[in-house]
């Protein structure tokens, strides 16, 4: 099965760290980052979509992404 996530983090280390991290577990990037600024908390904030094959097992709706 391939996997996909979208990380986000506000633009700091945080977000380095989190892609980082998911990179160090085997997943790859995928596209480019995406950066934009939140109204809400009025700071910019950074995405990276990432993704993973894992083999023999299935894909359903309760696979827990930050497993893998």
């Amino acid at each position: 099965m391939k996997l996909y996530r979208f990380l986000s983090a506000p633009d700091d280390a945080s977000f380095c760290h989190k892609v980082t991290a998911a990179l160090n577990k085997g997943w790859h990037l995928f596209g480019s980052p995406t950066y934009a600024y939140d109204k809400k908390t009025k700071t910019m904030r950074c995405g990276q979509a990432v993704v993973k094959d894992i083999e023999g097992q299935e894909y359903g709706p309760d696979t827990k992404l930050s497993d893998w």
